[in-house]
């Protein structure tokens, strides 16, 4: 059963509740296989230095939902980078908890609770997808403090949003200390204009896509540059997109990578670039 939106705010963020319950509200809980197959790309493509640097590879798939699917995929994926990584996957819902339990296995484990993380450790990547968005904006940065409280050093707390089936992907990437940067990934064909993708942005985000904010900033730009890079679509979305990143960061914005990640259909930039200007 889904709980009405509750404030995790204030008090609230601290840890445990006074009550023992896990912090955090039951979510929907809707997934799909192959749904995170885009950030976890990401995981195991740019940043997996920082699993293979860790000292203990423990992974968090926050709130993975009504099925483990996903947290499954996440420690198959992983593994490929790291063999004796550890995937638990959290869910604040008992009753999805029993249901994964026969899934376990060396490496992969489930556990109940919510954005204390209760897990033996720190871990070095902590994934929540689709949970933050069910919250009050208000609640992010305190929600952030929680889980970047709970990293290993050089951990990374990934807050993420896609669509159903996973074609239009963002996600903030945040360190122990700060927010360090917005992705976007979108499966060619899947868009008019990539600003397309603001539906799905973080909690922090979506409802900053006016104008004045930054982050609207963005989405106008990445349109007016996939426009003008129109001519390159009878070489392919790939090019097309590659040419506006190119564009992007000719103007100034601070477009990360190059051509092999943008090829993906994949752009992240710096978090200062896009984050509330109130």
């Amino acid at each position: 059963m889904v709980q009405k939106a509750e404030r995790v705010s204030g008090s609230g963020i601290t840890g445990r509740r006074s009550s023992g319950r896990p912090v955090g509200n039951i979510t929907r809980g809707t997934t799909n296989p192959n749904r995170m197959r885009r950030v976890d790309r990401w995981l195991a493509g740019p940043q997996a230095w920082r699993l293979r640097r860790a000292a203990d590879p423990l992974v968090v798939d926050l709130g993975y939902g009504a099925t483990p699917a996903t947290a499954v995929e996440l420690f198959e994926r992983l593994a490929a980078v790291r063999p004796d990584v550890r995937v638990c996957g959290i869910e604040i819902e008992p009753e999805r908890v029993r249901a994964a339990l026969p899934l376990q296995r060396p490496g992969l484990s489930f556990h109940v609770g919510g954005f204390e993380l209760p897990v033996a450790g720190r871990p070095v990547l902590v994934r929540a997808f689709n949970v933050l968005r069910q919250y009050e904006e208000a609640d992010v940065a305190g929600i952030w403090r929680l889980v970047q409280g709970r990293l290993a050093p050089g951990g990374l707390f990934i807050d993420g949003t896609c669509d159903e089936i996973g074609r239009r992907v963002t996600w903030v990437a945040l360190d122990a200390e700060r927010p360090l940067s917005l992705s976007m990934s979108v499966r060619f064909g899947s868009f008019e204009l990539p600003s397309d993708v603001a539906e799905r942005l973080p909690k922090a985000l979506i409802h900053r896509n006016v104008p004045g904010e930054s982050i609207h900033a963005l989405m106008q730009a990445m349109d007016k540059a996939w426009l003008e890079c129109a001519p390159l679509a009878s070489f392919g979305n790939r090019q097309r997109w590659q040419g506006m990143c190119r564009a992007l960061r000719e103007a100034g914005w601070p477009v990360q990578d190059g051509p092999g990640r943008w090829r993906l259909g994949e752009l992240t930039v710096d978090w200062d670039a896009v984050a509330p200007r109130s």
